[in-house]
């Protein structure tokens, strides 16, 4: 019986060591590849966030909303601008069109989008300020997607699970085939089963697979 107990807290001990160097990987990584894309792709951003502020005009490039992170720890997550500027306040009037079950909103076809919003959609484009999420580590480049704290107050303590890792700025979800026809549970599975089978190796082939999705042109 004691031998047993030595061999688990033996497992134990290695396991927590292999976390450890596997979260300091990520997030070497997370702080490298943001940095560099950040450079890279300055121009390119500049040049997104001017013609937001033509599109839309009076209406910061930059949209902020709070969502929540690490166990449910809010911050301020960053976007380009792809609806009209009261997008916030016309919710509720949408609600009623949800196309997915659950707590998560979902429309297709939005009428708060605007004209150049569903072409930075279509590209994903409208995430990359979550780069600055990244270097900060209140995101990983790979994770749940960070939900937003009227979404979380509709789960139960099964679906708080996917809380339970750093959210992310791709994820399983995000490269699957047709994703907008999964329902909620579906997407919560996913990241779970992330959750579950997160590693460098798993981190790397999403990541990979996100940018074929992006250059598929698969967004929403």
């Amino acid at each position: 019986m004691h031998e047993k107990i030595q061999e688990n807290t033996v497992d134990n001990r290695i396991l927590n060591e292999s976390d450890k160097r596997y979260e300091k990987a990520k997030r070497l990584f997370d702080i490298v590849a943001s940095i560099i894309l950040l450079v890279v792709l300055f121009v390119p951003l500049a040049l997104v966030a001017l013609v937001i502020v033509i599109d839309s005009p009076g209406a910061s490039p930059i949209y902020t909303q709070e969502r929540l992170g690490l166990n449910g720890k809010p911050f301020k997550l960053y976007k380009f601008r792809s609806m009209v500027p009261d997008a916030e306040k016309q919710l509720d009037s949408l609600l009623s069109q949800n196309e997915m079950q659950g707590p998560a909103f979902k429309m297709k076809n939005d009428p708060r989008i605007t004209r150049f919003g569903k072409l930075i959609r279509k590209c994903c484009v409208d995430e990359l300020p979550q780069l600055i999420n990244i270097l900060k580590g209140e995101m990983s480049f790979v994770g749940p997607r960070p939900p937003l704290p009227r979404e979380v107050a509709q789960y139960t303590d099964y679906q708080k699970q996917r809380l339970s890792v750093i959210p992310g700025l791709t994820c399983y979800w995000q490269i699957k085939k047709n994703r907008n026809d999964c329902s909620f549970d579906e997407w919560l599975e996913l990241d779970l089963k992330y959750i579950e089978e997160r590693s460098v190796k798993t981190d790397l082939t999403v990541f990979f697979k996100t940018i074929g999705a992006v250059l598929g042109m698969e967004g929403i």
